[in-house]
């Protein structure tokens, strides 16, 4: 998916405040896998709902230091709390969606923390086309999925929610990644407040 967040993520600097500082939140870093896509100079704001994720991350963030790192957050992307209101311009959330409990109620957390004009950078796995074999054996193999991959779902239509979170524009695209097929089906884009 290398490519794939390259081409997602070149457009964050158009997210910049005036004074060109870029404020950014990623929902579920975990080991910092972004942060070489992220743009130099960018204040990098971690959420992870794994406490234990923080020791991997210094690893990452002595490999990136072309980032200003401001916190870890242990958080569910439903419950960012102790983030404030309108206090960041991007947020980031790559492969999360499909493990969180509740997407609308996440979609709203992202929606508060944004700042106006900000933008939501979203790459999520999603169910395959109906008319598929991918999408049958999804369906078959979601319970052993969950219970092995930690939570994750493989069998939902993430782009509906958000298209009904309520941003201002949507730049979503259904692509195919080169992954084995139950993962193939991908959704990739930004929403802006």
């Amino acid at each position: 998916m290398h490519d794939k967040k390259k081409e997602l993520f070149r457009s964050l600097p158009e997210f910049n405040k005036p004074d060109g500082q870029l404020t950014l939140l990623e929902i579920g870093c975990g080991s910092g896998t972004n942060f070489e896509f992220y743009p130099p100079g960018c204040r990098v704001i971690c959420t992870d709902p794994n406490p234990h994720f923080q020791k991997y991350l210094n690893k990452s963030m002595g490999e990136n230091d072309h980032l200003k790192y401001d916190k870890f957050v242990v958080a569910s992307g439903e419950d960012m709390g102790s983030v404030e209101d309108e206090s960041v311009d991007v947020v980031v959330c790559t492969l999360v969606l499909c493990s969180v409990k509740d997407i609308p109620q996440t979609l709203r957390e992202v929606h508060r923390i944004l700042r106006p004009g900000g933008a939501f950078f979203f790459i999520e796995h999603v169910v395959a086309d109906t008319s598929t074999w991918s999408y049958f054996f999804q369906h078959v193999l979601q319970p052993a999925w969950y219970y092995f991959g930690d939570g994750c779902e493989i069998t939902r239509e993430t782009w509906k929610h958000v298209e009904t979170a309520g941003f201002s524009e949507l730049k979503l695209r259904h692509v195919e990644a080169p992954l084995f097929s139950l993962i193939k089906p991908h959704i990739t884009g930004y929403a802006v407040k």
